[in-house]
């Protein structure tokens, strides 16, 4: 994947859509992105501080480990944990933030239409 991200895997028969990654160059995040990448990785990093954790564990895994289970076996929607909710509730955030600068784009070029 860091190669892809790097640019150095070239994509053969590539569309319209993907020219820019066709072109072999290296994808350009932008801050809100950066910042969700930033949140996520430290999620991740203090998830895998915790005892017995899967080390392969998904974003589900991970809340599912901090949230835990009601009687019903439904994921809670809170953990007691403070550190795991300061860092999920900047994951959110910088997620909301990210789908504000992308929604305008859905519409333009034409995934949805308004």
């Amino acid at each position: 994947m860091t190669d892809f991200i790097l640019g150095k895997i070239k994509k053969e028969n590539a569309n319209e859509l993907f020219d820019k990654m066709a072109k072999n160059e290296p994808l350009v995040f932008s801050e809100e992105a950066k910042t969700v990448f930033d949140a996520g990785r430290e999620l991740w990093k203090y998830y895998h501080k915790q005892p017995k954790i899967n080390v392969n564990g998904s974003l589900y895994d991970i809340r599912s480990h901090f949230q835990g289970r009601n009687a019903a076996g439904k994921m809670k929607s809170k953990s007691e944990d403070k550190e795991y909710m300061k860092r999920i509730g900047n994951l959110r955030t910088s997620l909301k933030d990210l789908a504000k600068k992308i929604e305008p784009k859905i519409y333009e070029y034409g995934f949805l239409k308004e």
